[in-house]
């Protein structure tokens, strides 16, 4: 069965790309800087340092450009590096999950609150900003866990292997994580920068 490449609306850029043309690997590289860097920021929750690893990510992905095949769109392939090199940057930092044995694996991790407001995007985006404030004072291992599964859409078994932990750890560091924000959120009032 022959496995059709998947559509990819800068098939053009990549091929100029995997010619060495230096024009287009800057085009390519407008396309997707501002997505990446979101990216690398949510995981390293450090500016600088997000920065430093996307810089990286696009050496890694122009240096290896040519072994793309189009089975993903390379929006995906490129943010599959990205993420690896984010992970491999806090490796470095040694990364360091909240030990299991403080909570019990299964514990109710709280309401779960579905918002039965109308639309208010003015609202929608004080509150995203609140929820990226409490999010940077998460301890580094649920902030990782909970970015990778809610924002990257990995799910435990992909996080645990990329972050080298069991699947059960995965899941702990996602619900204390979930539980531990909506305490931070409980706690702050929209308004406050703290």
């Amino acid at each position: 069965m022959d496995s059709k490449p998947y559509p990819d609306r800068h098939t053009d850029l990549v091929k100029r790309c995997q010619q060495g043309e230096r024009r287009a690997q800057f085009d390519l590289y407008q396309q997707y800087v501002k997505a990446m860097y979101n990216v690398c920021l949510r995981i390293v929750n450090h500016e600088a340092e997000a920065e430093d690893v996307l810089q990286e990510a696009f050496i890694d992905a122009f240096s290896h450009i040519g072994t793309f095949r189009g089975q993903s769109t390379f929006g995906a392939w490129l943010k599959q590096i990205v993420v690896n090199r984010a992970i491999n940057h806090l490796r470095g930092r040694r990364l360091e999950l909240v030990g299991l044995e403080s909570n019990r694996v299964g514990e109710d991790d709280g309401p779960d609150f579905a918002d039965a407001e109308p639309y208010d995007e003015e609202g929608i985006q004080l509150e995203v900003e609140r929820v990226q404030r409490a999010m940077h004072q998460l301890p580094e291992g649920y902030r990782v866990v909970l970015s990778l599964y809610l924002f990257e859409g990995y799910d435990h078994e992909e996080i645990s292997n990329v972050l080298n932990i069991s699947e059960t750890t995965s899941r702990t560091q996602y619900l204390r994580g979930k539980k531990r924000l909506l305490e931070l959120l409980q706690c702050r009032p929209s308004g406050s920068t703290g």
